[in-house]
């Protein structure tokens, strides 16, 4: 059976892991040595408010084994709400590179899955330079549509040929969400869906300074990075996150309140 997912709690609906970087390594490594199919997303503000928007997605996501906490401010809601006392969010680079350290000691293989061409190899290359001995296995760019079912079957044969045990999936929230869950039991391998992480590895983007990415601020960083292609996603959606939270923790309080009057 192997190591159990970690436990998870609901936020607005999202069942997200909780958990840290040792324990959600530990299950992705298990699963990878074995072969075993697992879907995995580190999700962030926008990815939990888009299942909030579309319940099907809500759906695919909540049937990964892990989906961990990687904003801050996820954390933070996972803390308020369930007492869960989490001392640090899950993000997918961090996660990534937790996994890839592990993957060498094990000789686990990894495919990638996504983006464009130049910024998949660049992220291949960067992997490879930080984590020596990593093998990869193969670097799939995104068609940018969704695949034929011919195509579709084609691309799981060749990732199940290749012997990888991690696919790193880097299609952007929520393409790669569903892509995952959909090959779940079909792919033969640990599926991480990850995000940025490509870009962030290709050296395309920039990562925030530690004490920002703390602070729950490294959107304010990426806004500044791409402020026409952000502006309105981190604006609008993270407004409606603290909304709902502020909403669900007076909703848990109004019952004591009742019960004191």
């Amino acid at each position: 059976m192997g190591l159990a997912p970690p436990p998870k709690a609901n936020v607005f609906g999202v069942d997200v892991s909780v958990t840290d970087y040792d324990h959600a390594a530990a299950v992705i490594i298990d699963a990878a040595t074995a072969h075993r199919p697992l879907g995995v997303s580190a999700l962030a503000v926008h990815g939990l408010m888009e299942c909030v928007k579309d319940p099907e997605l809500g759906r695919q996501v909540n049937s990964l084994a892990i989906v961990t906490p990687d904003g801050q401010p996820v954390r933070w809601a996972l803390n308020l709400l369930h007492g869960t006392a989490l001392r640090d969010r899950v993000s997918g680079p961090d996660l990534v590179e937790r996994v890839c350290a592990e993957a060498v000691r094990r000789g686990v293989r990894v495919y990638l899955y996504g983006s464009t061409e130049q910024t998949a190899s660049a992220c291949a290359r960067t992997l490879q330079r930080r984590h020596p001995g990593l093998q990869v296995v193969g670097v799939q760019p995104d068609r940018f549509r969704e695949a034929t079912a011919e195509e579709d079957e084609e691309d799981v044969t060749r990732i199940n040929r290749s012997g990888a045990g991690i696919v790193l999936v880097g299609r952007g929230c929520p393409r790669q969400e569903r892509w995952v869950a959909a090959h779940q039991g079909r792919v033969h391998a640990a599926m991480l869906a990850v995000g940025a992480a490509f870009d962030y590895f290709a050296g395309n983007i920039r990562r925030a300074p530690r004490w920002m990415q703390r602070a729950g601020l490294e959107w304010t960083y990426r806004l500044y990075q791409e402020p026409r292609r952000l502006g309105r996603r981190y604006l609008v959606t993270n407004v409606a996150f603290l909304a709902r939270l502020g909403r669900e923790l007076a909703l848990r309080r109004l019952p004591r309140r009742r019960r004191r009057g």
